[in-house]
């Protein structure tokens, strides 16, 4: 893909190499990164933060070059991509962005907010489901702002035959030809999507033509466009169109070849002519000027626009309004009874005003996930009627894993805090998309409601068991399970404010009751004491819907003599944070831990001596049947906590389960 690469960076894309965050640049994304290579000699070439010697450092520990595209770690890379279909997502993302902050802040005369988002895309990534997923909402959304380059590589080819349009089958995969497993009509599949697809028949010489394509994409305004790219994969080499050349290195002699071929000198290595260099710093100079007038506009629209002005420099900063969370919720004990994901709603009604950065949506559950602010006008074309570009409500459809991967892209962006909604236990058709929030520090907020056995009914199909432990166990991922009304606000707090962690709130379908002892500044925290006792005989431990449960057990504890202090933990992550002697002052030495919770006891270990909870999968019926199904009642917890008592009597004081030789 080098010509199409060298033609549109050098003739289309809009952006600075001296400052790789301009806020109105266009956007690229490789979203089959395993061709990064091609990425940091760009880069390198135009003059951003990659020398020569970082592309010798190719693949090796440490540099600034390492086997896909990371964001964060190498100038100029927006996103990180590598599995395959991620890429293409986030780049519809990107472009929501923008449609969408030019909707909000965009006044005559001034376009300040009009960047592209082009995306390179191949065969792999086109038979994921997360990128069918995010090109069909793409079509219904008329993202004119967005350029999809499909890499349609084939096998080589003789001079008597010629290119078929339709014939997808010739293309090249790890595997070889895709005649085995892919053979579909992309270009069809596109076009019923609602783009535009454009061609490029010889993407391996015809300059001339690869500009036109892109010319023609840049003014279709309603579609998204797609240029089907025909390529040979290893042009020019030995092995060109076939697989031998997909993921290993070419040898020696083929290597020489190749250079020959292209006029470079056989023997030697990383050789770049100063004209090359002097060709690409033209960009750029471009690039700079475009920044500068860009700031001298931002400059006027502020005198013009002072309020829309102050707002929009606050979101590119990356700053909170001052405040804002003087309009989180709080609540004391005699406040009715409601369920978490209720309480979610309220607390977003109560802070969507002074946050007009959170662009939301839910997988077709809005009325079950309660994420739609009252009042709030959905993200729509407005050529449809249902609403406009400068909605914050995005209806996803039934598309979690584009709805995560995508919300990765609106955050990538910049000025935009995303929050998604599912059922907790469809989070994981979004995984792919969870785990790359978490690696690249997306500040993607998951409303995951219908979150244990407590949601009755539609049983283990639904009910999550194993969801929690795999969220847990992810890597700067923050897993909230509230207890209350106090806990869910501190909760959306932390995941306001964390700029560079994911979050997933797990909310109840029943109702819970707001619990004496809790507030929104010690549940910030992570964990705390919410029932104290001195010289106790037992702790319990619990999250979510289970601290009642807890804090009933212990009351029938207490009437037999047992004194049991009941520890809150709604987020293991946030908890982790909190220094040493506060930990161990909440699970402390000296007397046994149980813990408790409606889910699997994986992880549990760390925080408790003993672990209670669900062994396998739940059942459907009565939520309160269920959880008498599986002992989780006040009665049975009481009953497990005296045996708990019983065992470790006598085998001398206890040292808290957070005490270890390792601390990773």
């Amino acid at each position: 893909m080098a010509p199409v690469a060298h033609v549109l960076f050098s003739r289309f894309l809009n952006a600075n190499p001296k400052n790789s965050k301009w806020f109105n640049r266009d956007r690229f994304v490789l979203s089959n990164g395993h061709a990064c290579a091609l990425q940091y000699v760009l880069l390198h070439l135009l003059g951003y933060k990659l020398s020569l010697d970082d592309l010798k450092a190719f693949r090796q520990l440490g540099s600034k070059t390492p086997g896909h595209p990371e964001a964060g770690h190498t100038d100029g890379i927006e996103v990180t991509t590598g599995p395959l279909g991620q890429g293409f997502a986030n780049g519809v993302g990107l472009a929501i962005a923008q449609a969408h902050l030019a909707a909000v802040y965009n006044r005559e005369g001034f376009n300040l907010i009009n960047n592209f988002t082009y995306v390179f895309t191949g065969d792999g990534c086109l038979m994921e489901g997360v990128a069918s997923e995010a090109a069909s909402l793409a079509g219904h959304l008329q993202l004119g702002n967005l350029v999809v380059i499909y890499d349609d590589n084939r096998k080589h080819i003789g001079p008597l035959e010629v290119y078929s349009l339709t014939a997808s089958h010739v293309d090249i995969s790890i595997d070889g030809d895709t005649a085995v497993a892919f053979t579909e009509n992309v270009e069809q599949r596109f076009l019923s999507y609602g783009w535009q697809v454009l061609h490029v028949n010889d993407g391996d010489n015809d300059l001339a033509a690869i500009y036109n394509a892109i010319a023609e994409a840049r003014k279709e305004s309603t579609k998204p466009t797609m240029i089907r790219l025909r390529t040979t994969i290893g042009y020019g080499s030995k092995q060109q169109g076939t697989h031998g050349v997909h993921g290993a290195p070419l040898k020696a002699d083929d290597v020489a070849a190749l250079k020959t071929k292209f006029n470079f000198a056989p023997d030697q290595t990383f050789q770049v002519p100063q004209a090359t260099y002097d060709f690409y710093t033209e960009f750029g100079k471009r690039g700079a000027e475009l920044e500068a007038k860009w700031n001298a506009d931002l400059t006027a629209y502020g005198q013009k626009y002072p309020i829309e002005h102050a707002e929009l420099a606050r979101r590119i900063a990356g700053e909170l309004p001052a405040d804002w969370e003087k309009s989180l919720p709080v609540y004391k004990p005699s406040d009715p009874a409601v369920a978490s994901r209720k309480l979610s709603e309220i607390v977003l009604t109560a802070i969507a005003p002074a946050l007009p950065e959170l662009l939301g949506g839910s997988a077709d559950l809005t009325g079950s996930n309660l994420t739609k602010v009252k009042g709030s006008v959905d993200f729509q074309p407005p050529s449809t009627r249902l609403g406009t570009y400068a909605g914050t409500y995005i209806r996803y459809g039934v598309r979690e894993h584009a709805m995560g991967a995508i919300a990765n892209g609106l955050h990538a962006y910049g000025g935009i805090i995303p929050f998604v909604a599912t059922f907790l236990n469809f989070v994981s058709y979004a995984s792919g998309a969870v785990r790359l929030s978490a690696l690249s520090g997306h500040q993607v907020i998951w409303v995951a409601t219908h979150d244990s056995i407590g949601l009755g009914e539609d049983g283990p199909t639904h009910q999550p068991v194993e969801t929690a432990i795999a969220l847990r166990a992810t890597p700067n991922l923050n897993f909230w399970r509230p207890a209350d009304g106090n806990e869910t606000s501190a909760a959306y707090y932390v995941a306001v404010t964390s700029k560079h962690t994911p979050s997933v709130l797990s909310l109840s379908r029943q109702n819970l009751p707001n619990l004496e002892g809790s507030s929104v500044q010690v549940a910030r925290r992570g964990g705390y004491v919410l029932h104290e006792e001195a010289d106790e005989d037992l702790t319990i431990v619990s999250t979510g819907s289970e601290v009642a449960i807890a804090l009933e057990a212990a009351g029938k504890l207490k009437a037999e003599g047992i004194k049991t202090r009941v520890v809150s933990l709604p987020s293991w992550f946030t908890f982790d944070q909190q220094d040493e002697e506060y930990k161990l002052s909440v699970l402390r030495d000296g007397a046994p831990v149980l813990s408790l919770e409606a889910s699997s006891t994986a992880g549990w270990a760390k925080y408790s001596h003993e672990q209670f909870g669900l062994a396998a999968w739940g059942a459907s019926g009565p939520y309160q049947k269920v959880y008498e199904k599986f002992g989780i009642t006040g009665s049975n917890i009481a009953t497990v906590g005296k045996k708990v008592v019983e065992f470790y009597k006598g085998k001398g004081p206890l040292a808290s389960p957070l005490r270890k030789a390792i601390h990773l």
